[in-house]
């Protein structure tokens, strides 16, 4: 047919005189279809679908009239796809308003004008296909994108797993299994719905939730067999130690992924029934992304072969969990997971290898954007462009380390912004292995090397290591590179270039001891936190079992008045100096430490004249500070020289605050165990009970 690959036109009508008119006016540049009445149209809709490059359509006909014809376009989603002109003589701004919001993109009126015919209907057709390459243009750029954060994500699983002989898919176990989790919750409930922006942002923000682990020494995270209580304590702090890190990122501090991800660092480990860490938090106190990477991590953990146990089955796993042997989870997600499970089970195997998604997928989320009513076309672009930017520029800035990305064709390398101000030199440089400034900085020596073990990588084993001198800012020092070899799908395939970092060894060192010490302190009073307190007690505790210790739990009487009355910044100032005065009433070795809100901790060993020594401290701290008069209540459990554990000397003090606070405040308690009649009772202790001369 001569005018087969012209662009197809379908005029609804059921007046033949307009169809004719409309045709000879178009047939020139279109072929032109036609339907009788509106059902004739949708028949042809159904056939051709996007085939159809416009369709013209009268209101008034026989059988389907327009507007039923446009509720079915908008039913099966082809006005998506097929722009809709209304051909009407019909003017009225109630039934102008009516065909707008059913999805029409313009309007013609009878008589028709031959060149408004023809203006409207280029314009139409230009605009549908305009959309539809800025809908391919954008979809590329996710695929393009993702790419990239994939890498990134190949990266930091290599560093953090690296350490403790891992393969790096338990991260990539985690990111598969937090964005199946997601979807299939926002489907059941209401309660949460997530974009697939929001679940992009959590999925890669889920592979950051094991990064404290750095911090860990080596002969605990590789340690075989279980670990001691001393040891585990030593574990735990890697939740902490992993949000420290990402708080200390001086930039995108606001950036939905940097938020997302320091919630599941720090919180991945708390339980729903409340007996998990750092925290203790429960039930929905627990951010829901957190909650998701803790039931992914478990399931991960069970079906993996660690140095201390064999894997279990996919069955088995999902029995345990489901049956409530690995903690407590949210009910909600328990059913998610169970609705998930063979999927979960087939998209492990297939998708944690090499996670990208696809191009229907990829368009998929386009095409959500491009129908967002809130936003235009360009703004849409925009928005999604700076989300994925803010995604690398996260990862660039995390660690503030020199991040680039090198390809054979062109021979080009971009640096992050961050890497390119520390070097001094521009952000992209062509031809690196030539270039004066690179070449003055790593040495050409270095870099044909780090070319020789990028070029000898594989596709299945992409990652190198090298560590060589740079001169960065006049001074010569020792830096790791971590890169990854990036290669075509071809067969055989072909080496593309590399993604990478290079870390200031010395830098690092140090930034990780800080890091340790922000993950064991209090950020507000700079006391040991509760975590680092409870664990230096349980080791002196179990040092020296029949010494004779005392725990105090110290609160501040009346807090909230000062926050009240003075504000919250007043409020900090009375804590630290309250902190400042804790550690002046006690001996350099001794235990403090701020328990949480205005609630503190002292354990230190006794001797004889403990009675005076507790008048001592309880004077010492009362007093006023800038016109807010300082009151304390405090608890007191002793071990009495018999061997105690951290748990119950916790309870017993915990009791004999209470009872001090229920006296009228300002005062303090021993521990007797007439406290256990007015309050729950726990397992049997071994507190020393208050004096009789008390």
């Amino acid at each position: 047919m001569a005018g087969s690959n012209k662009p197809k036109i379908l005029i609804a009508d059921d007046s033949e005189m307009n169809r004719s008119i409309l045709q000879d006016m178009l047939e020139d540049e279109y072929e032109i279809l036609e339907a009788e009445n509106g059902k004739e149209a949708v028949v042809k809709l159904q056939q051709m679908g996007s085939e159809i490059a416009l369709l013209l359509l009268d209101i008034v006909m026989p059988e389907m009239d327009g507007f039923e014809v446009l509720t079915m376009m908008n039913r099966y989603h082809w006005i998506d796809d097929v722009p809709v002109i209304i051909i009407s003589s019909e003017s009225s701004s109630a039934y102008l308003e009516r065909a707008y919001e059913a999805g029409v993109t313009d309007y013609i009126s009878r008589p028709f004008d031959d060149l408004i015919v023809h203006r409207r209907v280029i314009n139409t057709i230009l605009l549908y296909a305009k959309q539809k390459r800025l809908m391919g243009l954008v979809a590329d750029q996710i695929l393009e994108k993702e790419k990239q954060s994939s890498l990134m994500i190949d990266i930091l699983s290599h560093i953090v797993e690296f350490r403790n002989g891992e393969s790096g898919l338990h991260t990539r176990n985690i990111h598969t299994i937090t964005e199946l989790l997601l979807r299939r919750l926002g489907q059941i409930s209401d309660k949460y719905q997530f974009s697939h922006e929001e679940i992009s942002v959590i999925s890669t923000a889920s592979a950051l939730h094991d990064i404290g682990k750095i911090a860990i020494p080596s002969e605990i995270l590789n340690k075989p067999g279980k670990l001691t209580n001393e040891e585990y304590e030593i574990m735990k702090t890697h939740s902490a130690v992993g949000d420290a890190m990402l708080e200390q990122i001086p930039f995108y501090q606001e950036e939905a992924l940097v938020k997302e991800a320091r919630e599941i660092c720090r919180w991945h480990h708390e339980r729903y029934d409340g007996r998990g860490y750092p925290d203790g938090l429960k039930g929905e106190e627990i951010p829901i992304s957190a909650q998701i990477v803790s039931l992914a991590d478990v399931y991960d953990a069970l079906t993996s072969e660690r140095a201390y146990k064999k894997a279990f089955s996919h069955e088995k796993a999902m029995e345990m969990i489901l049956n409530g042997e690995c903690g407590a989870f949210n009910p909600d997600l328990l059913g998610c997971f169970r609705d998930i499970a063979d999927e979960m089970r087939n998209e492990l195997k297939t998708r944690s290898g090499n996670r990208q998604i696809d191009q229907m997928e990829a368009r998929s989320i386009t095409d959500e954007m491009l129908h967002h009513k809130d936003l235009t076309t360009s703004e849409r672009t925009l928005r999604l462009l700076e989300h994925e930017r803010a995604k690398y520029a996260f990862f660039a800035s995390m660690s503030r380390e020199i991040q680039f990305e090198y390809s054979v064709d062109p021979a080009m390398v971009t640096l992050s912004e961050w890497g390119a101000q520390q070097l001094g030199i521009r952000e992209i440089t062509m031809d690196p292995l030539h270039d004066e400034a690179i070449v003055g900085i790593i040495g050409r020596e270095a870099l044909e090397e780090l070319s020789r073990l990028l070029r000898g990588t594989t596709p299945e084993k992409p990652v190198v290591e090298y560590n060589c001198k740079q001169l960065v800012g006049g001074e010569s020092r020792w830096y790791r590179v971590i890169c990854r070899a990036t290669w075509s799908s071809d067969e055989p395939a072909v080496y593309l270039g590399a993604i990478g970092k290079s870390i200031d060894v010395h830098t690092e060192h140090t930034r990780m001891t800080d890091l340790e010490r922000r993950a064991s302190h209090d950020g507000l009073t700079g006391l040991l936190n509760r975590s680092k307190a409870e664990m230096l007690i349980r080791e002196r505790l179990s040092g020296k079992p029949e010494g004779n210790y005392a725990l105090f739990i110290i609160d501040l009487d009346y807090f909230k008045t000062a926050n009240d009355q003075y504000g919250h910044i007043f409020g900090d100032r009375v804590l630290q100096y309250l902190a400042e005065k804790l550690q002046q009433s006690v001996r350099s070795g001794d235990i403090v430490a701020r328990v949480g809100g205005d609630e503190f901790l002292i354990f230190l060993e006794y001797r004889d004249g403990f009675e005076m020594a507790v008048e001592r401290i309880f004077n010492f701290l009362k007093g006023e500070y800038e016109g807010f008069q300082m009151s304390v209540s405090m608890g007191i459990a002793r071990t009495g020289g018999a061997p105690s554990e951290y748990e119950d000397l916790f309870h017993c003090a915990d009791q004999a605050l209470y009872a001090a606070k229920r006296a009228g405040r300002g005062r303090y308690e021993f521990y007797e165990d007439s406290m256990n009649d007015t309050l729950s009772a726990i397992s049997p202790i071994d507190c020393d009970t208050k004096p009789a001369e008390e």
